[in-house]
């Protein structure tokens, strides 16, 4: 036995294979994504990208607004855009991770469950996982 590296081809027939395998466990296996933004004067001030991953889950992967437009409201109108879409796509959870120092309260506003937590002790920071049932 010997460790080795993976090529590009290698690792799509590992992805491929787990795929199959894990066909006996997820029922049902919906496509779609949610990419939106909010622009103002031509630029994109605030986004958000998410994926549908397995059962039926949801997950935002990325959310940012540009420091100066911060606090009116557009994290917010993101989010329930993205709920309004999920469900359209047949999602029924949102789920989302975030560091200490980016959303953790902006989250538990809009109704997020803080599911799992970890604090890093030789970096200095903490990660939080969210849910939302839709």
């Amino acid at each position: 036995m010997e460790i080795v590296n993976l090529n590009n081809e290698q690792i799509e027939e590992l992805e491929n294979r787990l795929e199959e395998y894990d066909k006996d466990y997820i029922p049902d296996q919906l496509d779609g994504s949610i990419s939106i933004g909010i622009e103002e004067n031509g630029k994109i001030i605030a986004g958000l990208d998410a994926t549908m991953t397995t059962f039926k889950i949801m997950y935002l992967s990325t959310i940012f607004v540009d420091a100066a437009d911060r606090k009116k409201g557009y994290g917010k109108i993101l989010m329930e855009e993205l709920e309004r879409r999920s469900k359209q796509l047949g999602a029924n959870t949102i789920r989302l991770d975030t560091f200490s120092w980016q959303g953790k309260e902006f989250y538990e506003a809009l109704g997020y469950q803080q599911v799992g937590y970890y604090h890093n002790e030789e970096d200095q920071y903490e990660e939080y996982f969210f849910l939302k049932r839709l």
